[in-house]
Protein backbone atom coordinates (compact mmCIF):
# COMPACT_ATOMS: atom_id res chain seq x y z
CA UNK A 1 0.00 0.00 0.00
CA UNK A 2 1.27 3.11 -0.68
CA UNK A 3 1.06 6.92 0.64
CA UNK A 4 -1.34 7.64 -2.55
CA UNK A 5 -3.87 5.53 -1.33
CA UNK A 6 -4.17 6.89 2.01
CA UNK A 7 -3.01 10.25 2.24
CA UNK A 8 -5.43 13.37 2.83
CA UNK A 9 -5.65 15.51 -0.23
CA UNK A 10 -7.59 18.40 0.97
CA UNK A 11 -4.65 19.75 3.00
CA UNK A 12 -5.35 23.03 4.48
CA UNK A 13 -1.64 25.58 3.58
CA UNK A 14 -1.09 28.89 4.30
CA UNK A 15 1.82 31.91 2.87
CA UNK A 16 4.65 32.21 4.42
CA UNK A 17 3.54 35.37 5.54
CA UNK A 18 0.57 34.71 7.14
CA UNK A 19 0.18 35.52 10.62
CA UNK A 20 0.79 33.70 13.21
CA UNK A 21 -2.26 33.97 14.82
CA UNK A 22 -4.37 33.57 12.10
CA UNK A 23 -2.52 29.70 11.74
CA UNK A 24 -2.81 29.25 15.86
CA UNK A 25 -6.50 29.86 14.95
CA UNK A 26 -6.45 27.53 12.04
CA UNK A 27 -4.77 24.63 14.12
CA UNK A 28 -7.47 25.04 17.05
CA UNK A 29 -10.93 25.69 14.57
CA UNK A 30 -10.07 23.16 12.16
CA UNK A 31 -8.83 20.48 14.28
CA UNK A 32 -5.09 19.87 13.27
CA UNK A 33 -1.52 19.82 14.38
CA UNK A 34 0.25 21.33 11.63
CA UNK A 35 0.13 23.46 8.77
CA UNK A 36 2.13 23.37 5.86
CA UNK A 37 4.04 26.19 4.72
CA UNK A 38 3.82 26.60 0.54
CA UNK A 39 4.88 29.67 -1.94
CA UNK A 40 2.86 31.21 -4.26
CA UNK A 41 3.33 28.07 -6.83
CA UNK A 42 2.34 25.46 -4.44
CA UNK A 43 6.03 24.50 -3.50
CA UNK A 44 6.71 23.46 0.21
CA UNK A 45 7.96 25.60 2.46
CA UNK A 46 8.00 23.99 5.84
CA UNK A 47 5.55 23.43 8.07
CA UNK A 48 4.57 25.07 11.41
CA UNK A 49 2.99 22.55 14.10
CA UNK A 50 1.98 23.47 17.91
CA UNK A 51 5.14 22.37 18.59
CA UNK A 52 6.61 25.94 16.60
CA UNK A 53 3.88 28.25 18.53
CA UNK A 54 4.66 26.73 22.02
CA UNK A 55 7.47 29.15 22.94
CA UNK A 56 6.10 32.38 22.23
CA UNK A 57 6.25 35.63 24.18
CA UNK A 58 2.61 36.22 23.85
CA UNK A 59 1.17 33.30 25.56
CA UNK A 60 4.47 33.75 28.27
CA UNK A 61 5.49 30.45 27.18
CA UNK A 62 9.05 31.59 26.07
CA UNK A 63 11.79 29.32 27.08
CA UNK A 64 15.10 31.66 27.33
CA UNK A 65 18.53 30.19 27.47
CA UNK A 66 20.36 29.68 29.99
CA UNK A 67 23.54 31.67 30.35
CA UNK A 68 25.88 29.10 29.53
CA UNK A 69 24.39 28.25 26.36
CA UNK A 70 24.27 31.61 25.39
CA UNK A 71 27.65 32.14 25.74
CA UNK A 72 28.13 28.98 23.84
CA UNK A 73 25.79 29.98 20.54
CA UNK A 74 26.45 32.17 18.26
CA UNK A 75 24.76 35.58 17.05
CA UNK A 76 22.58 34.11 14.60
CA UNK A 77 21.63 31.24 17.03
CA UNK A 78 20.44 34.43 19.43
CA UNK A 79 18.17 35.91 16.46
CA UNK A 80 16.52 32.77 15.47
CA UNK A 81 15.46 32.26 18.89
CA UNK A 82 14.53 36.12 19.10
CA UNK A 83 12.31 35.47 15.90
CA UNK A 84 11.15 32.17 16.75
CA UNK A 85 9.13 33.70 20.19
CA UNK A 86 8.55 37.31 18.53
CA UNK A 87 8.17 36.76 14.81
CA UNK A 88 4.66 37.53 13.74
CA UNK A 89 4.73 35.50 10.10
CA UNK A 90 5.23 31.94 9.67
CA UNK A 91 8.05 32.05 8.31
CA UNK A 92 9.64 33.17 11.49
CA UNK A 93 8.32 29.87 13.12
CA UNK A 94 8.05 27.26 10.74
CA UNK A 95 10.18 24.12 10.42
CA UNK A 96 12.04 23.86 7.19
CA UNK A 97 13.58 21.31 7.07
CA UNK A 98 10.58 19.06 6.68
CA UNK A 99 10.65 15.39 5.74
CA UNK A 100 8.98 14.53 2.92
CA UNK A 101 7.79 11.39 0.75
CA UNK A 102 6.03 10.87 -2.49
CA UNK A 103 2.86 9.42 -3.53
CA UNK A 104 4.56 6.08 -4.45
CA UNK A 105 6.07 5.32 -0.86
CA UNK A 106 5.38 2.51 0.65
CA UNK A 107 3.22 2.79 3.77
CA UNK A 108 5.75 0.95 6.15
CA UNK A 109 8.71 2.97 5.02
CA UNK A 110 5.91 6.20 6.16
CA UNK A 111 5.43 4.59 9.13
CA UNK A 112 9.60 3.87 9.49
CA UNK A 113 9.98 7.43 8.78
CA UNK A 114 7.45 9.03 11.89
CA UNK A 115 8.80 6.72 14.13
CA UNK A 116 12.53 7.61 13.50
CA UNK A 117 12.15 11.39 13.66
CA UNK A 118 9.08 11.49 15.93
CA UNK A 119 7.14 13.03 14.17
CA UNK A 120 3.29 13.00 13.44
CA UNK A 121 2.72 13.36 9.74
CA UNK A 122 4.63 13.64 6.26
CA UNK A 123 3.78 15.72 3.97
CA UNK A 124 3.37 14.06 0.24
CA UNK A 125 4.73 16.05 -2.90
CA UNK A 126 4.65 15.57 -6.68
CA UNK A 127 7.63 17.59 -8.23
CA UNK A 128 8.51 19.63 -5.56
CA UNK A 129 4.56 20.71 -5.04
CA UNK A 130 2.12 19.21 -2.22
CA UNK A 131 -0.51 17.03 -3.19
CA UNK A 132 -1.36 15.56 0.16
CA UNK A 133 -0.12 14.43 3.45
CA UNK A 134 0.03 11.43 5.35
CA UNK A 135 -0.65 11.30 8.88
CA UNK A 136 -0.36 8.66 11.78
CA UNK A 137 -4.11 7.97 11.75
CA UNK A 138 -3.72 7.46 8.06
CA UNK A 139 -1.56 4.82 8.67
CA UNK A 140 -4.23 3.43 10.86
CA UNK A 141 -6.77 3.95 8.50
CA UNK A 142 -4.78 2.01 5.85
CA UNK A 143 -3.45 -1.25 8.55
CA UNK A 144 -7.44 -1.45 9.69
CA UNK A 145 -8.37 -1.83 5.51
CA UNK A 146 -5.91 -4.70 5.81
CA UNK A 147 -4.86 -4.60 1.87
CA UNK A 148 -2.40 -7.21 1.28
CA UNK A 149 1.57 -6.34 0.93
CA UNK A 150 1.22 -5.49 -2.95
CA UNK A 151 0.21 -2.41 -4.55
CA UNK A 152 -3.52 -1.37 -4.48
CA UNK A 153 -5.34 -2.30 -7.43
CA UNK A 154 -5.99 0.44 -10.14
CA UNK A 155 -9.61 0.11 -9.69
CA UNK A 156 -9.57 0.81 -6.06
CA UNK A 157 -7.36 3.73 -6.51
CA UNK A 158 -10.02 4.73 -9.34
CA UNK A 159 -12.75 4.26 -6.66
CA UNK A 160 -11.14 6.71 -4.30
CA UNK A 161 -10.32 9.27 -6.43
CA UNK A 162 -13.93 9.71 -7.71
CA UNK A 163 -15.66 9.14 -4.24
CA UNK A 164 -12.94 12.10 -3.05
CA UNK A 165 -14.06 14.44 -5.84
CA UNK A 166 -17.87 13.34 -5.10
CA UNK A 167 -17.43 14.11 -1.10
CA UNK A 168 -16.11 17.74 -1.97
CA UNK A 169 -18.76 18.40 -4.23
CA UNK A 170 -20.77 17.50 -1.34
CA UNK A 171 -19.34 20.07 0.77
CA UNK A 172 -17.66 17.79 3.64
CA UNK A 173 -14.89 19.44 5.06
CA UNK A 174 -12.43 17.37 3.39
CA UNK A 175 -9.50 17.96 5.21
CA UNK A 176 -11.38 15.64 7.97
CA UNK A 177 -12.62 12.85 6.19
CA UNK A 178 -10.36 10.05 4.80
CA UNK A 179 -11.70 7.46 2.53
CA UNK A 180 -9.59 4.09 1.98
CA UNK A 181 -10.76 1.58 -0.48
CA UNK A 182 -9.84 -1.90 -0.93
CA UNK A 183 -11.14 -4.43 -2.71
CA UNK A 184 -13.89 -2.50 -3.99
CA UNK A 185 -14.66 -2.41 0.09
CA UNK A 186 -15.09 1.34 0.85
CA UNK A 187 -14.11 2.63 4.81
CA UNK A 188 -14.63 6.19 5.99
CA UNK A 189 -12.96 8.13 8.62
CA UNK A 190 -12.78 11.56 10.11
CA UNK A 191 -15.76 13.90 12.01
CA UNK A 192 -18.28 15.65 9.99
CA UNK A 193 -21.05 18.11 11.07
CA UNK A 194 -24.41 16.98 10.63
CA UNK A 195 -26.01 14.15 10.16
CA UNK A 196 -27.22 15.05 6.84
CA UNK A 197 -23.75 15.32 5.87
CA UNK A 198 -23.83 12.30 7.16
CA UNK A 199 -26.50 11.20 4.67
CA UNK A 200 -24.45 12.84 1.80
CA UNK A 201 -21.31 11.11 2.20
CA UNK A 202 -23.38 7.42 2.58
CA UNK A 203 -25.22 8.87 -1.00
CA UNK A 204 -21.89 9.55 -2.15
CA UNK A 205 -20.86 5.84 -2.06
CA UNK A 206 -23.84 4.10 -3.43
CA UNK A 207 -23.70 6.41 -6.10
CA UNK A 208 -19.88 5.35 -7.16
CA UNK A 209 -19.09 2.76 -9.74
CA UNK A 210 -17.34 -0.11 -8.24
CA UNK A 211 -18.43 0.03 -4.69
CA UNK A 212 -18.83 -3.11 -3.28
CA UNK A 213 -19.87 -1.96 0.48
CA UNK A 214 -19.18 0.59 3.00
CA UNK A 215 -17.33 0.43 6.22
CA UNK A 216 -18.67 3.30 8.00
CA UNK A 217 -16.41 5.15 10.47
CA UNK A 218 -17.48 8.85 10.54
CA UNK A 219 -18.13 10.72 13.69
CA UNK A 220 -20.81 13.63 13.81
CA UNK A 221 -19.15 15.83 15.81
CA UNK A 222 -20.91 19.71 15.14
CA UNK A 223 -18.09 22.22 15.11
CA UNK A 224 -19.18 24.97 17.92
CA UNK A 225 -19.01 21.85 20.05
CA UNK A 226 -14.73 21.09 18.50
CA UNK A 227 -14.44 24.74 18.95
CA UNK A 228 -15.71 24.78 22.79
CA UNK A 229 -13.55 21.48 23.58
CA UNK A 230 -10.11 22.81 22.07
CA UNK A 231 -10.42 20.59 19.43
CA UNK A 232 -7.85 17.25 19.74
Amino acid sequence: MLARDVMTTAVLTALPSTDVREIASMLLQRRISAVPIVDQQGKLRGIVSEGDLINRSESETQHRQSWWLRLMSGPDDQAREYLRAHGTRAEDVMTEDVITVSEDTPLSKIAALLEKHRIKRVPVLRGGKLVGIVSRANLLQGLAASLPAAAAKREDREIRDALLASLGEAGLAMHQVNVIVSEGVVQLWGAIESDVQHQAARAAVEGTPGVKRLEDHLGVVPTMLRVAHGGV
